[in-house]
């Protein structure tokens, strides 16, 4: 990776950003590796992109993109035609996926929709070249992504981790893991290397309907709070990180909590309730996340935390999606829907 390499052409303030984050973070996306990029054709995607292949030298990664055709406009086909025609000018590998509005009705079922499929192209190209996996998904998400999704959170009452969300890095399936190499980026940086580097932005309407709920806190609400103290959603993706940092030591030591009072059945009540109630309640937020159980908010988790308390009846709660938390004098269990 040597000086006269970096300073070719094309290089710009943008390249030394993302290529001095990733010489600050080696492990991030090592030399040499296979990257699948999720590419929408947005401006935070599009700009992901071009670093990328201009990085692509110093780095010697092997590109690869995927489109989900979401179709829920009318010019959806279109813009997946036009990106899959871009990208194949620079011989750039092009794979896509279509689904339709029944499949993901919501925003967080096209999200798992999206993460499955694109984890479903990783594991083809590692079957196609075993030699050479393809073990890193990429997405353009930046830290007004990170922003937008910490208010939401916070207004659904979620706990520390929920708070924490949109990591630079996490496991997604398996040996493969999902990377935001933008995540200190914002969006009007992405806009800006778009509009120096003149790259194509296809715009999807669907980002202007109100109706969905990130869209609102991204046109309403991030508005409001920057007109009332500029640069507001920088410094709340700067706590989000922060947060993560956070939540990752008390992951590890509610690790070691859990270990010390869980039993066959679950959990002992005895244990438990020598805790604080807050502490339960952390106890209890990371036990259910790893049992994949439905979301549980913080006033629940403390209601959970308190009904179990010494001295009062044995009980349940109801979950969503058919899960249940029932307790009797010894135990606190988590029952899964048949």
């Amino acid at each position: 990776m040597s000086i006269s390499n970096v300073n070719k052409k094309p290089w710009s303030k943008w390249h030394q950003r993302l290529h001095k984050s990733l010489r600050a973070k080696k492990d991030l996306l090592p030399i040499d590796a296979c990257l699948l990029l999720s590419i929408s054709g947005g401006q935070d995607s599009m700009a992901l992109l071009k670093l990328m292949i201009d990085l692509q030298r110093i780095y010697n990664w092997k590109l690869n993109i995927w489109h989900g055709d979401h179709c829920w406009h009318n010019n959806s086909s279109k813009i997946c035609q036009e990106l899959k025609e871009w990208c194949e000018v620079r011989k750039l590998p092009f794979y896509s996926d279509k689904t339709n509005k029944k499949i993901i009705s919501s925003e967080e079922k096209a999200r798992v929709w999206r993460y499955e499929k694109l984890c479903e192209q990783a594991k083809h190209l590692t079957k196609k070249n075993p030699s050479f996996p393809c073990q890193y998904v990429l997405t353009g998400h930046t830290g007004s992504d990170r922003a937008e999704t910490f208010i939401m959170n916070l207004a659904r009452g979620a706990y520390l981790g929920g708070l924490s969300s949109l990591k630079e890095s996490r496991n997604l399936k398996e040996n493969i893991e999902l990377i935001r190499p933008m995540i200190d980026f914002d969006r009007k940086d992405t806009i800006q290397i778009c509009n120096d580097m003149n790259l194509p932005v296809w715009i999807d309407p669907s980002n202007n309907d109100i109706k969905l709920s990130r869209n609102r806190v991204r046109k309403e609400i991030i508005p409001v709070l920057e007109d009332l103290h500029s640069g507001s959603s920088i410094r709340i993706a700067n706590l989000a990180d922060k947060l993560s940092s956070l939540s990752d030591d008390h992951n590890q030591l509610t690790t070691l909590a859990i270990e010390a009072i869980k039993t066959l059945e679950g959990i002992d009540r005895g244990k438990i309730n020598k805790l604080s109630i807050k502490v339960r309640s952390m106890i209890f937020a990371r036990w259910l996340a790893d049992k994949s159980a439905p979301f549980i908010s913080s006033s629940q988790l403390l209601e959970l935390s308190d009904k179990v308390s010494k001295g009062k009846p044995s009980g349940s709660i109801q979950l969503s999606k058919r899960w249940q938390i029932k307790w009797d004098k010894t135990s606190i269990t988590l029952i899964e829907p048949l």
